[in-house]
């Protein structure tokens, strides 16, 4: 849940490298490797007081885990774009953390699925119970912030950024300018001492030549 508390609008990337795209039809979902259309904006809206999240497209509708079958006889079930009279259950989105990934679960035990291979699969999305280890990886979502909650910038960050990320690690400092400064001034400064101290060892190892040499 912490990767999207500070989101307002994020874009799902599944690992084919292709992200969540809202279609024109305002009803179906797919893949597409073009993320900068707004299609590919997703507004994060926290369930209060509890582990969920609904997404909602550019069009105003949220993404909804359905009950129809992506193909006869299949177990994966359709994705959907949908404005529920009354929210319920199938636009809820669990989000389980692995590293700076996310699998999206639904309430009943469901995963958001990207799917490839030959059509009809390919590009589509559906939601099903994985059964093999290998499919655990491939539910995996990328999460890139569009717009921070609470602001207006247009800045893109990763979820993956060190400045969203709850570890901080030594690269996060250059993130921030301020901070960049800060590591500057001290890398000079240890440069400086380090160039002093060379210059004092050469001139104490220095032998002066003598006056009777010297005439």
């Amino acid at each position: 849940m912490e990767l999207f508390e500070n989101a307002k609008t994020v874009r799902l990337r599944s690992h084919h490298d292709k992200y969540l795209i809202a279609e024109d039809d305002e009803e179906n979902v797919c893949q597409d490797r073009n993320g900068e259309s707004k299609n590919a904006h997703w507004t994060v809206e926290i369930v209060k007081g509890d582990d969920f999240l609904r997404f909602k497209s550019c069009y105003g509708k949220y993404l909804t885990a359905s009950n129809m079958p992506f193909l006869p006889r299949v177990t994966g079930r359709k994705i959907v774009q949908t404005l529920p009279k009354k929210l319920d259950s199938s636009v809820d989105w669990e989000p389980i953390r692995d590293g700076f990934q996310v699998r999206l679960r639904t309430r009943y035990g469901n995963f958001l699925r990207p799917n490839g291979g030959l059509p009809p699969w390919r590009n589509s999305v559906t939601h099903d119970i994985p059964h093999r280890n290998g499919t655990l990886e491939k539910i995996l979502w990328d999460i890139d912030i569009v717009e921070p909650r609470g602001k207006t910038s247009n800045h893109r960050r990763s979820a993956s950024h060190p400045m969203i990320s709850n570890t901080r690690s030594p690269s996060s400092a250059i993130a921030c300018p301020f901070m960049a400064k800060v590591m500057l001034s001290k890398y000079r400064s240890r440069m400086l001492k380090g160039i002093s101290e060379e210059c004092l060892m050469r001139s104490s190892c220095y032998t002066f030549p003598s006056t009777t040499q010297m005439g």
